[in-house]
């Protein structure tokens, strides 16, 4: 892979993010303020309720995931996608 791939890997991956980060905060003010849209402030998580930790004696690693999702945050994420293939 070389370095130009590398940096269109990194731009896409970067306005995933944004776009899943504005798609969010855009649902939760949305479902907070207009009761009938209350449906795109429901999160879903997707993770491990308890981290799993494997202690060495020497030292203890702990490793554990979650994601928060609503609606809006797919959305977002989405939305950037196709803003990124259209530049």
């Amino acid at each position: 892979m070389n370095l130009k791939t590398s940096n269109k890997s990194f731009s896409l991956l970067f306005l995933i993010i944004i776009g899943a980060l504005l798609g969010s905060i855009l649902g939760e003010f949305l479902g907070s303020y207009i009761p009938s849209l209350k449906i795109l402030s429901t999160v879903y998580t997707i993770g491990t309720e308890t981290p799993l930790v494997l202690d060495l004696r020497f030292m203890s690693l702990t490793f554990g995931a979650t994601v928060n999702l609503n609606i809006m945050t797919i959305v977002g994420a989405i939305v950037s996608i196709i803003l990124y293939k259209r530049h």
